[in-house]
């Protein structure tokens, strides 16, 4: 197969999560463990640091990897899901993993992954663990993808793990209070691995100081520590609480020498150094064009405080979500005053306009239904004067298809 022809099969063959929702969810470690035994288990090869949480892991885990960047090591870095092309998920000093690396790897397990039926997210972490182990890298930054103890990422002992924030998301898998979603994500939790948690939370302390005590762990919550201020080339206020785990996370690494300049220029150079996408992203200037993936209650709660603390005469705003979101919950956050074009994005599990209409409905907004994302973009623009700004989000897949 070609490198098309094999990503389409990865996406099509069997179901990833990001498009399909629940039914791609397996919830169980039994798939990914035998197949990293087929694979000469991979993840004991190489050190790592484990990054989870609800929002501001990917950002976290790309933070880290410049950082260790700048300090000469060689960094894997996982992550997920990617805007453009698989490759993102999988990379080495910012490098994507080699179209020949993904046809190779398939093409050599077909027969087993046939047999097996394993995950579209399942054959991506053989994939990335394999090819850090092939190229020896010094550590490897994985995020979680969903949930924590459950996560297939979740057979690696890690030097650290990272728990950035606990909110509302996935809630029909991974339960429906903060006490519950935080048992899954501190899944992750090792015994005695130290953990850092980046932001504290009256609800959820208490479950990591339980896991983290009987698992003998060292538990540090970020927000605690003093650290220096630090200029960010990750655009967002919302940085600064990822920035506190990042740096707690890299006081508890044993034996990685990094300095202040290598923490000064990797926070600088992130996207420089790893190729980050999507986190409040400047499109455009005149008028200011910002796209951001914050696609839970959370995540949008502090993107939407920010697009209120920007200079402009009216804003526009382009919307689409995937159908597991309280949507009017949503919506209440953003500036009622804008103009909102809502779009649906080319995944199955879009809400579809349709749908859409009728929530907005109830809300009474000043709103456009527009199916093509594309084409509501460009609505936008052509609507937006100079001293404008238009918002692009409600999704990762509404950003992946306007980059």
């Amino acid at each position: 197969m070609t490198y098309k022809e094999t990503v389409a099969w990865m996406f099509e063959q069997l179901p990833m999560y990001q498009k399909k929702g629940v039914d791609a969810y397996k919830g169980k470690l039994d798939n990914i463990i035998s197949f990293a035994s087929h694979l000469d288990n991979p993840q004991n090869k190489f050190k790592s640091i484990h990054v989870g949480g609800t929002n501001g892991k990917g950002s976290s885990s790309h933070m880290l990897a410049s950082i260790l960047q700048e300090a000469g090591y060689k960094v894997g870095l996982y992550t997920s899901p990617h805007l453009k092309d698989f490759r993102e998920r999988i990379k080495i000093n910012g490098k994507k993993v080699s179209k020949q690396f993904v046809k190779d790897f398939i093409a050599n397990n077909k027969s087993y992954l046939d047999y097996n039926g394993l995950s579209f997210f399942e054959m991506t972490v053989g994939m990335a663990f394999t090819h850090f182990a092939c190229e020896k890298v010094d550590i490897a930054i994985i995020e979680v993808g969903l949930g924590g103890r459950l996560d297939s990422t979740n057979i690696i002992t890690p030097e650290v793990s990272l728990i950035t924030n606990i909110g509302f998301d996935h809630m029909q898998i991974l339960g429906d209070t903060l006490e519950k979603i935080a048992m899954e994500k501190a899944g992750i939790i090792k015994r005695t691995v130290p953990v850092v948690v980046s932001e504290k939370h009256v609800k959820t302390e208490m479950v990591f100081k339980l896991i983290a005590g009987q698992l003998k762990s060292k538990l540090i919550f970020a927000e605690d520590v003093l650290f220096p201020k630090y200029k960010l080339g990750l655009k967002g206020t919302y940085q600064s609480k990822n920035v506190k785990g990042v740096l707690a996370c890299l006081k508890e690494l044993k034996g990685f020498k990094v300095k202040e300049r290598h923490i000064e220029n990797g926070l600088v150079n992130v996207v420089d150094n790893t190729g980050l996408l999507g986190r409040w992203q400047r499109l455009g200037k005149s008028p200011l064009i910002i796209c951001d993936t914050a696609h839970n209650e959370a995540g949008l709660k502090i993107v939407t405080q920010q697009i209120k603390e920007q200079q402009y005469k009216e804003l526009f705003v382009v919307l689409g979500f995937v159908n597991d979101k309280e949507v009017i919950k949503l919506l209440k956050l953003f500036p009622e005053e804008a103009n909102f074009i809502f779009v649906e994005p080319k995944i199955p599990r879009a809400l579809k306009l349709e749908d859409l209409e009728s929530i907005v409905s109830q809300v009474g907004l000043n709103a456009t239904f527009i199916r093509s994302v594309s084409a509501g973009y460009e609505l936008a623009k052509s609507k937006a004067k100079k001293n404008d700004m238009i918002y692009i989000g409600g999704s990762t897949f509404v950003v992946a298809e306007i980059l």
